[in-house]
């Protein structure tokens, strides 16, 4: 049973060492007597685990890098805090009946699998990973309805939409307006962007978020997962999802309805919010944040992205109209080519290059599951990996 308001959630959080799991603990900090982090987890960052671990004091702490272990364990051996090394100890720990929210905050395909844990155990989920829809959001929805299951995004523009949508039940969506920043490169050339450096890429103008995602925006590729998303979350035609740059990231997303009315959500950029409102869920609760003044924001803009030269947006839309599995190509491919641009390996317009080689050479199946879903991340990441290893060293700015 879930807690009556004004009761602790226990909260999980997958992914505790990253910037949406160290917000979420921000939250959960400002707020003890309405949510406990009840379980931690984090990939290989033992020393904030552990730092985490000892201002919170969770049941459990689990470090998926095994290698790690014994540092956590020693570390934490004088407090109450049970510790637990491994993947598939996650999947695990999601389903305890003690646990009622699920924030998944994981990066990338790594995801999946403990948000249908979570699912199947009747968790509330909490979504920040939004590779888990991308990737199966077929499968993730037909699960969600079969166990009762609220997904409550904390992605910002697909909160902004939820949060527009709430008292309209039966009301029809015209169009989802999902606003993206168009991140630091908004307005370059092919020319430009063929130099740009992996710090010029990280420096985004609006958002501070992890290396993979503030990639991810600077390409565009955020955007066109967070179209895949929509389209599972809301259950719209993929004609009804619009994007729109916003340079100002003050309206987080807009929602159109059948009468041509549109509601906005707005705010300051702070992922806390987002989190928050997922997290106290149906209730709004009191914060300190600081807050939005119109007299400070005379002009807000809107212009249509550049998918010509940003091309990662437009094979999203392709993918999400093939559908079956290649969204999940788009995942893998783009993940990996990430992880190299970080590294030095590929450059940054030569990411497309090796997405939409993967989309062309990897078999395409109409109607995955589970099985099919892994099989296709990984057949992905092999031969993204070798595309990389293939691509011209000249062209590859550090």
């Amino acid at each position: 049973m879930h807690p009556e308001r004004n009761e602790v959630k226990n909260i999980a959080i997958l992914g505790s060492t990253g910037s949406i799991g160290t917000q979420a603990l921000q939250v959960i900090g400002q707020n003890p007597k309405l949510f406990r982090a009840y379980v931690l987890t984090a990939l290989s960052n033992a020393d904030l685990l552990i730092e985490q671990a000892i201002a919170f004091l969770p049941e459990y702490v689990i470090i998926a890098d095994e290698i790690k272990y014994p540092q956590v364990k020693a570390a934490l051996a004088h407090l109450p805090v049970k510790v637990l090394a491994g993947y598939a100890a996650i999947c695990e720990l999601v389903t305890l009946p003690e646990v009622d929210t699920v924030l998944t905050a994981l990066v990338g395909f790594a995801g999946l699998e403990p948000t249908i844990a979570a699912i199947k155990a009747g968790k509330t989920i909490a979504l920040a990973n939004k590779e888990t829809l991308v990737v199966a959001g077929e499968l993730i929805t037909d699960l969600a309805k079969q166990h009762g299951v609220k997904i409550l995004p904390v992605d910002s523009e697909h909160s902004a939409i939820f949060q527009c949508l709430a008292g309209e039940e039966g009301n029809a969506v015209e169009k989802l307006i999902i606003t993206a920043s168009g991140g630091p490169f908004r307005g370059k050339s092919s020319d430009f962007l063929a130099t740009v450096t992996r710090a010029q890429a990280l420096n985004h103008p609006n958002w501070v978020m992890g290396a993979k995602i503030t990639i991810d925006s600077a390409s565009l590729m955020n955007k066109g997962l967070e179209v895949i998303e929509a389209k599972w979350l809301f259950d719209v035609a993929i004609e009804q999802i619009e994007v729109v740059v916003h340079p100002q990231s003050i309206i987080h997303s807009m929602v159109q309805f059948e009468d041509g009315s549109i509601k906005a959500q707005m705010g300051l950029p702070d992922m806390r919010l987002p989190i928050q409102y997922a997290l106290a869920y149906p209730e709004r609760i009191k914060n300190n944040f600081k807050r939005f003044d119109f007299l400070n924001y005379p002009n807000l803009t809107f212009e249509k992205p550049d998918v010509a030269t940003f091309r990662n947006l437009a094979l999203a839309y392709e993918a999400l109209n093939k559908a079956g599995n290649m969204p999940c190509i788009i995942n893998a491919a783009n993940e990996v080519a990430v992880a190299g641009f970080l590294k030095g390996e590929v450059g940054f317009l030569h990411m497309s290059d090796v997405i939409e080689a993967c989309m062309q050479k990897i078999t395409f199946m109409p109607k995955p599951q589970l099985a099919d879903y892994l099989n296709t991340d990984k057949e992905t990441r092999i031969l993204a990996q070798n595309l990389i290893q293939q691509m011209p060293k000249a062209a590859v700015i550090i």
